[in-house]
C-alpha cells in the first residue's frame, strides 16, 4: 500500500446511536484503500465505551481496547479532554499512529473507495488537508419539500453552492474531512467551546476557525474538497422539521461570530459572502420559478432560504455582542502526540 497511513476518528457519545458506530465502523474497514487504524473516541460515556470495547474483541491496556480482524484496528478510547466534538477529536488525533488523520461521523457511512481519494491528494507535499461530499439519508425516507440544497449544511452534508470535483477551498467540513498530521504540529488541535457538545444546541464551524488558523501558520497549505470521496450522513426524523432548521441557523450565526472573532471578518466571512450573494439569491429564485409553475414545495423552500438568512443573520449579531462582552469563549489546544508511528 502506497501513500500515507490513515488512522480515522470517529466520536461518538451515545447508545442511542450504537446501530450507526457499528455501521460506521464496518464502512472504515471494507475501504478498498485500507485504514492504518480506527480511533473510536467516546465522549464521557463510560456505559457506550464499555460496551464498545466487548464488541470490539475487548482487550485492556490502560484505558484503550485494541482489536485486530482483517488488517483494521479498532481502538476504543475515552475523551481525554472537556465534553464536546472538539475536544474527542482532538483526543483522537494524540492517540492516532497514521501520518493522515481522517474523521467521519458516527452516524455516517463512507463510500468503499472514500479513503483511496483522500491518499491520491496527499501525493502533493503541499496538501495539508482533504475534505468530501457528504449525502444526506433523510429518516424519512424522502427530501422534505421545503428542505433547500442551498441549506443542507444544517443537516450536516454537502449543500447546493459548493464547488465540484477536487478544487481548493478555504475550509473543508468537520464530519468528512482529514488532515495531514502535521497541519496539527503547526495550528493546534479544534478549538473546544465552539463546536458540537451532544445534543445541546448545535454549535459549529470549529473545522471552518481550524482551516483558518492553519492557513495563516503555513501560508503554503493548499486545502482541498474531493467529491468523490463520498460519505452518506443519517438525518434523523427531528431533523426534517423547521424548528430545527432554525435553531441549526440561529446557532450557525452565533458560531461564525466566534470565528470572526478570533480571525477576523474578512476572512471568517469570506466563503459566507459569495454564498449569501450569488447562491441564496439562486435559490430563492429557483424556488419561486418553481411556484409559479406549481411545483411542489417551491415557496417552502424560497421562504425556508430568507428565514434561514435572516436568524443566522440574528445570531451573527447576538454572537458578536457577547464576543466583544467576553460572555463566550474558546481555547486552542496543543495536541499532546500519546501514539505515533
Amino acid at each position: 500500500m502506497s501513500g500515507p497511513g490513515i488512522s480515522v476518528v470517529i466520536c461518538a457519545y451515545t447508545e442511542d446511536r450504537w446501530e450507526d458506530i457499528l455501521a460506521a465502523v464496518a464502512s472504515v474497514r471494507a475501504q478498498s484503500r485500507p485504514a492504518l487504524e480506527t480511533l473510536l473516541v467516546v465522549d464521557h460515556n463510560d456505559t457506550l465505551r464499555e460496551r464498545l470495547a466487548k464488541e470490539y474483541k475487548e482487550h485492556t491496556e490502560h484505558t484503550e481496547h485494541t482489536m485486530t480482524a482483517g488488517g483494521a484496528v479498532v481502538r476504543v478510547l475515552a475523551n481525554a479532554g472537556p465534553r464536546g466534538l472538539s475536544a474527542g477529536r482532538n483526543t483522537g488525533i494524540a492517540a492516532a499512529r497514521g501520518e493522515v488523520v481522517a474523521f467521519l461521523d458516527d452516524d455516517a457511512v463512507a463510500e468503499r473507495d472514500w479513503l483511496r481519494h483522500f491518499a491520491e491528494a496527499y501525493t502533493d507535499p503541499r496538501v495539508m488537508a482533504v475534505g468530501g461530499r457528504t449525502e444526506p439519508v433523510w429518516a424519512s425516507g424522502r427530501r422534505p419539500d421545503w428542505f433547500p440544497e442551498e441549506f443542507d449544511w444544517v443537516v450536516g452534508c454537502t449543500y447546493r453552492g459548493l464547488p465540484r470535483g477536487r478544487v481548493r477551498v478555504r475550509n473543508v467540513l468537520g464530519g468528512n474531512a482529514s488532515f495531514r498530521r502535521s497541519a496539527f504540529d503547526a495550528a493546534g488541535g479544534f478549538a473546544t467551546g465552539i463546536g458540537r457538545d451532544g445534543d445541546k444546541r448545535p454549535l459549529g464551524c470549529e473545522e471552518t476557525e481550524l482551516c483558518i488558523r492553519l492557513s495563516r501558520a503555513r501560508p503554503d497549505a493548499v486545502l482541498l474538497i474531493d467529491d468523490r470521496a463520498v460519505i452518506h450522513h443519517r438525518v434523523p426524523e427531528v431533523r426534517e422539521h423547521f424548528r430545527y432548521f432554525r435553531s441549526r441557523a440561529w446557532a450557525e450565526g452565533l458560531s461564525k461570530a466566534l470565528v470572526a472573532r478570533s480571525v477576523g471578518a474578512e476572512k471568517g466571512l469570506e466563503s459566507e459572502r459569495r454564498y449569501a450573494t450569488r447562491v441564496l439569491p439562486a435559490g430563492v429564485a429557483r424556488g419561486l420559478r418553481d411556484a409559479l409553475l406549481a411545483r411542489s414545495g417551491g415557496a417552502g423552500r424560497a421562504g425556508a432560504i430568507v428565514a434561514g438568512v435572516l436568524t443566522a443573520a440574528g445570531g451573527y449579531v447576538v454572537g458578536s455582542v457577547r464576543a466583544r462582552r467576553g460572555g463566550t469563549t474558546f481555547q486552542v489546544p496543543e495536541v499532546e502526540v500519546t501514539a505515533r508511528e
